[in-house]
């Protein structure tokens, strides 16, 4: 349980004495720390509930309560509990709570725990979403790193998680990559329309080959109606499982995802399932006729659709359109077919699609086909929709030359831009050319992962290279260059003794007091789906240690006792810190 969740249980119990739902006494961490630690509001909530409550059949009601005296009941039943320093009211009813240190000492001394809000739970992320034959750029970052720090914080929270890349590959581009790869090299054997195979293999094309394909093919399929048709028509036969089509793809697929493999290991990301469009092709057409017999799928203009408007809609939603009148699938059919496996295969709780906020009119009609056909069983589905990053001049990042900039070649300059940062830092004698570029890397990711999570996901934000990878200010090396501080000081002192930390100054007591509410910031931020509120909380723990270190003697403490309590303090706030940066991704080096 939370420090929140423990006072508001207590307090809850003493609005339950007063014959009040015990509701009333939820606690919150205070918004105004001079003046409380914590606070409760529930006597005025209290106060207008008796006040409309019927007294004696009477429809005018009871008399008007008094939140204040309501307060005046409660803080009577808390001011004796020694868990409390301080009880106040305040204003029209407010109550302010202080803990006593010994209730801080004895909480502090417990092992730390996730928020424990996923017991018996299921959750499918579905992040990452790159296409089969095309590199990663910066357009995959955010959803790549949102949602890998969604799934490390609901695994942290006792979540069971299943992370899926979700692969585009069963899309019009592979009809334009076969289309065209067959007009460059028609005497390839899966261009024979009467061959079953064996086919070679060894690809035809390799990454360097299909990155220059795909944009010649979608050029001329945007220049030339019958070469769009022809794509078109190679989609079609692509997914009714033509055999040559089929084996090219299987090519694409393999030569695609190693070098996916290689982006997302450079980030850091990992997922358990690298299922594309494709996985769920033997569900759709079963899926299609239970529709259709059960009359949720009509025809329109030749295509069929599943409607789904809904009389309170402000704008008018376009039906899902699950068969486009050529006989092609879309998006759509096979997002809907992912739910049906994914509800088969794992009965989640809850499924998230961590995608760019523009796609919600796509997840809208995709989630309300699902709900009106039963098909996503108890699970809830949930767009976690994020802005844009856009350069320096606030428009969407690219390369210099206005192109859009592959995701390998932002990782290159943030390394390289940490490597001249750590440069001007006075670094370990003894740390080698390996070292200190295992170290950049680490800090060169740092910078790209805390520019993104700092931001409210939902927010446009300005990525500036040159500003985030200072270590200074609120930038993910700052908060590595804060663990590595504390890493060396408890190696200076791995011959003293350490002991369970206890409050002694205000400044212990702040960290105490910020080390005990990780549980409340974690469950928040899944809540929310907010990756920001952990950046706030490890910026706000590193300043604060970096006050308590600068007002109070460690190493050089006198008294053993007080030293030993202030090295076990350290240990914590390193433990905590480097928790809390790894659920966002990041790494912390050694040394520096």
């Amino acid at each position: 349980m939370s420090l929140t969740g423990e006072l508001s249980g207590i307090v809850g119990q003493a609005f339950a004495a007063e014959g009040l739902a015990e509701s009333f006494g939820r606690v919150v961490v205070s918004d105004r720390p001079d003046l409380a630690q914590f606070q409760c509001n529930g006597a005025l909530a209290a106060a207008k509930f008796l006040s409309g409550r019927p007294a004696d059949g009477s429809p005018a009601g009871a008399a008007k309560a008094n939140p204040r005296a309501i307060a005046e009941k409660i803080k009577a039943r808390l001011a004796a509990d020694p868990l409390f320093a301080k009880v106040d009211i305040a204003g029209p009813g407010f109550l302010n709570l202080d803990l006593s240190d010994e209730a801080l000492n004895a909480r502090i001394a417990l092992p730390a725990t996730g928020a424990n809000t996923g017991e018996g739970k299921t959750v499918v992320i579905d992040f990452g979403g790159p296409n089969i034959a095309k590199p990663m750029h910066v357009g995959h970052l955010r959803s790549s790193i949102i949602g890998d720090c969604l799934q490390r914080l609901y695994r942290l929270n006792g979540w069971t998680v299943i992370s899926d890349v979700h692969l585009g590959d069963w899309g019009l581009q592979m009809g334009q990559l076969i289309s065209q790869i067959e007009i460059e090299q028609p005497g390839l054997p899966y261009f024979d329309a009467n061959s079953v195979g064996p086919y070679p293999e060894e690809s035809p094309v390799g990454m360097d080959d299909l990155e220059t394909l795909y944009p010649r093919a979608s050029a001329a399929c945007k220049a030339d109606p019958a070469r769009l048709e022809a794509a078109r028509r190679a989609t079609v036969d692509l997914q009714a499982g033509r055999p040559g089509y089929r084996a090219l793809w299987r090519h694409f697929v393999k030569v695609s995802e190693a070098g996916l493999a290689r982006e997302f290991g450079a980030l850091g990301v990992r997922f358990d399932l690298w299922n594309g469009e494709s996985s769920v092709d033997a569900l759709i057409g079963p899926m299609i006729e239970d529709l259709t017999a059960r009359g949720l799928a009509e025809r329109s203009e030749g295509a069929l659709v599943v409607p789904v408007a809904q009389d309170d809609d402000k704008k008018p939603l376009p039906p899902l359109i699950l068969v486009k009148s050529e006989g092609g699938v879309l998006y759509g059919t096979t997002d809907l077919a992912t739910i049906v496996e994914r509800v088969r295969a794992y009965d989640p709780d809850l499924i998230l699609y961590v995608v760019d906020h523009r796609q919600h009119g796509h997840f809208e009609q995709v989630f309300r086909a699902a709900q009106k056909a039963g098909l996503c069983g108890h699970a809830h589905l949930e767009h976690v929709g994020y802005g844009t990053m856009n350069g320096p001049d606030g428009k969407p990042f690219k390369t210099r030359a206005g192109g859009v900039m592959k995701l390998h070649d932002l990782i290159g300059m943030a390394t390289q831009e940490a490597q001249q940062r750590l440069a001007e830092q006075t670094l370990d004698a003894d740390i080698g050319p390996e070292e200190r570029a295992g170290i950049a890397r680490k800090v060169g990711i740092a910078t790209i992962k805390f520019a993104d999570l700092s931001n409210h996901r939902a927010t446009d934000y300005v990525f500036d290279l040159e500003r985030f990878s200072k270590f200074e200010g609120k930038t993910g090396p700052y908060l590595q260059y804060a663990a590595v501080r504390i890493q060396s000081l408890l190696r200076r002192a791995e011959n003293f003794e350490t002991a369970a930390p206890k409050v002694h100054a205000p400044e212990e007591r702040t960290l105490v007091l910020q080390i005990l509410s990780l549980g409340d910031v974690l469950a928040a931020a899944e809540d929310k789906r907010a990756p920001n509120l952990l950046c706030e909380y490890a910026f706000e723990l590193a300043q604060n240690f970096s006050r308590f270190y600068g007002a109070h003697h460690i190493l050089s403490e006198s008294d053993l006792a007080l030293r030993a309590s202030r090295l076990g303090l350290c240990e914590r706030v390193l433990a905590v810190l480097t928790q809390v940066l790894c659920v966002l991704g990041i790494e912390t080096p050694a040394r520096m």
